[in-house]
């Protein structure tokens, strides 16, 4: 260790994300995020290195040990910077400032994410993974400038700041967006569509699921051959490809190929509740069975290796295992061969392994695009057989803490398959994750938090965390008809608005007004891999006001979108999950009330996919579509007008395909 440097004290040892304690033992002196490090910071007059990744992220670990593992490393960032830990998913507000400081400085971001800070926690410099020789020359220089150049990076640091708050002070529109944005997006999206190997623009892919969602309802709502085959290509070519696990189901985070064949073999749990929605969605509309056979293995997957017995469901598995990306999932010819026997062959042919191999040295399974994807009897059976094999491997790392958004997110999943398919063994999982959540991530005075790990609930509730429980609840109430689920929603709902929303200019800031000042106070507006507060917010609102006819949830998904416009207007493909909302608002919404014991009328409300369409049905919680109402009958309305009472299901569904799908 250098003269003069600080010993590391063990500071993570009792946080509860699990990346933060897989670096309890490394020799750098970390801090969690919080005030001691920042009063330490000002104490010794130094920058603050602010490290910031996730348990599933490969390159988070390859510079972990290449740097923080490395005693001489470690005693330089100890003896220049006060060094501090960060797990994106519990913080995604640190995460949100400090990635759009990354970007302005270099166009891009990623993780792990480094980023020096002064000890007011204004940005000055950023990359994300850095090799050990560049690292450490990246310090001394940095050291030297913070010691030479102050007024220089003090500057940089406040016109950065000021940079990071652009989005606060977007200014609403005066009026919505016109209904041409719709068509605008789809035109956009065929733009970038990869004629080839499906998806949008080149490598690396992610799994496109809003706008997948987008294109879906274009294709329903304007008869879209275009938007129906960018579909059906994307869902197929990532079935088919490596991105797609062929033997326990569930989907990698992304590819780096344009193929969809090469992952980055981290399993997020907010991706198989997107991805299961979208397969689940496209065969409601389509009826093909590869993608009920894509839903069911996600969600399979879900329950069984992330599930937590008590009922809620864990983050993510990592890329490695035994310290080797994607080594748990790849097989060679020899190891089919091995383990099929008689049936290797036909294995072999189906999935497509060589003697090379795709993927250093060793086989990724996939399908041919455009081959057939489902699995007939014996190929089941060698199916059965390598993940038979499989399981007996030293399994990825588990990263088993439980947020409340992303089970959120899989709640609301869970529900709508199981609506649609008539599992109610996916309601019941549904309602046993909520009632985790109502159990364990929300305090007695019923504030929401984020992020739980063995007994133990941390760290405030963002907006995210607050739209996504009303999408959750609402599509509980929906799937269940109890009249509990669609209370929650309307209670946290008026929880979300009343902590986060910006009486000023409208939307949601991501962090409540109860929460910790942090440099700049961010709003999340921009898709990403999930929906954004925002957007999951707008529809969220817009849906419940329709199960409830309270207006100000209306006022307020339209308050969103209002603050959007601009930008809407500007790039609508970048805002796929908020035109939703926009499409509920101009096309107008639909509701479904299904009023006493009527099996027949229940199954042609919840059996298609309607996107434009709430329903009620089971025990009445108050509003316009329970008042009134006589049992036996369903009630179809729009802005809680209703037609006549039907008791005929082949006349209930043709109303509401003719009201429920508008051009």
């Amino acid at each position: 260790m250098a003269a003069g440097s600080v010993g590391p004290v063990n500071r993570l040892a009792d946080e509860t994300s699990p990346y933060l304690r897989q670096h309890r033992d490394n020799p750098v002196d970390w801090y969690p995020w919080g005030p001691e490090a920042f009063a330490r910071a000002a104490e010794l007059d130094r920058p603050i290195l602010l490290s910031v990744g996730y348990s599933a992220c490969h390159w988070c670990h390859v510079m972990a040990h290449e740097c923080f593992e490395d005693p001489e490393t470690a005693a330089i960032m100890n003896d220049l910077f006060v060094n501090v830990k960060v797990d994106r998913e519990e913080r995604p507000d640190v995460d949100a400032i400090y990635m759009d400081a990354l970007q302005a400085m270099t166009g891009s971001g990623g993780w792990p994410m480094t980023v020096w800070m002064t000890p007011e926690g204004r940005p000055f410099f950023a990359g994300t993974y850095f090799p050990r020789d560049r690292f450490v020359d990246l310090m001394l220089r940095i050291a030297a400038a913070w010691r030479d150049q102050r007024d220089d990076i003090e500057q940089q640091g406040r016109q950065l700041t000021e940079a990071m708050g652009r989005f606060a002070s977007l200014a609403p529109a005066s009026g919505l967006p016109p209904a041409e944005v719709l068509a605008r997006a789809e035109t956009e999206l065929a733009s970038r569509f990869d004629r080839e190997w499906a998806g949008f623009g080149d490598a690396p892919k992610f799994p496109p699921s809003m706008a997948l969602e987008f294109l879906l309802r274009q294709r329903i709502r304007t008869d879209s051959p275009g938007a129906g085959a960018m579909v059906d290509r994307t869902l197929d070519a990532m079935a088919a490809g490596g991105i797609y696990d062929h033997l326990g189901g569930g989907f990698c985070r992304y590819s780096v190929d344009r193929r969809w064949l090469v992952p980055h073999f981290e399993k997020m749990l907010y991706d198989q509740a997107m991805l299961a929605r979208v397969y689940l969605h496209s065969w409601q509309v389509g009826g093909r069975a590869e993608h009920r056979q894509v839903f069911e293995e996600t969600i399979a997957y879900v329950t069984g290796d992330l599930g937590h017995p008590e009922g809620g469901f864990f983050s993510a598995e990592d890329a490695d295992s035994e310290g080797v990306e994607g080594k748990f999932y790849v097989f060679t010819q020899e190891e089919v061969e091995s383990t099929l026997g008689p049936l290797a062959r036909e294995a072999i042919d189906w999935y497509g392994i060589t003697p090379q191999g795709n993927f250093e040295g060793s086989n990724i399974l996939h399908r041919p695009l455009g081959g057939e994807l489902i699995r007939p009897p014996r190929i089941e059976q060698a199916r059965a057989q390598l993940l038979e094999e499989r399981n007996r491997r030293v399994r990825p790392g588990l990263d088993d803490k439980i947020l409340t958004e992303w089970n959120a997110l899989m709640i609301a999943t869970l529900a709508q398959a199981g609506a649609a398919t008539g599992r109610s063994d996916w309601i019941e999982r549904a309602e046993r994750a909520a009632e985790f959540l109502l159990g364990g991530l929300r305090r007695p005075d019923g504030r929401w938090l984020r992020s739980w790990q063995e007994g133990r609930a941390r760290h405030l509730a963002y907006a995210s965390d607050h739209a996504a429980l009303v999408d959750a609840f609402t599509r509980l109430g929906e799937a269940t008809g109890r009249a509990r689920w669609t209370e929650l929603a309307v209670a946290t709902a008026e929880q979300m608005i009343e902590l986060f929303w910006d009486s000023d200019q409208g939307g949601l800031w991501t962090t409540g007004h109860d929460a910790e000042e942090l440099v700049t106070r961010p709003k999340d507006l921009l898709d990403g891999p999930t929906p954004s507060a925002n957007s999951l917010a707008a529809v969220a609102l817009m849906r419940l006001w329709g199960l409830t006819g309270r207006e100000g949830f209306r006022e307020k998904s339209i308050g969103i979108i209002r603050l959007l416009a601009q930008p809407i207007e500007s790039h609508p493909s970048g805002f796929a999950h908020l035109l939703w909302a926009l499409e509920m608002e101009l096309l107008g919404l639909t509701e479904i009330a299904v009023v006493g014991d009527a099996p027949d009328l229940l199954a042609e409300a919840l059996t298609p996919y309607l996107p434009l369409a709430v329903i009620a049905w089971g025990e009445p919680y108050g509003g316009p579509l329970w008042e009134g109402r006589q049992p036996g009958y369903a009630y179809v309305c729009e802005g809680h007008t209703c037609l006549a009472p039907i008791d005929d299901p082949h006349h209930l569904a043709r109303a509401v395909r003719e009201t429920a799908t508008p051009t």
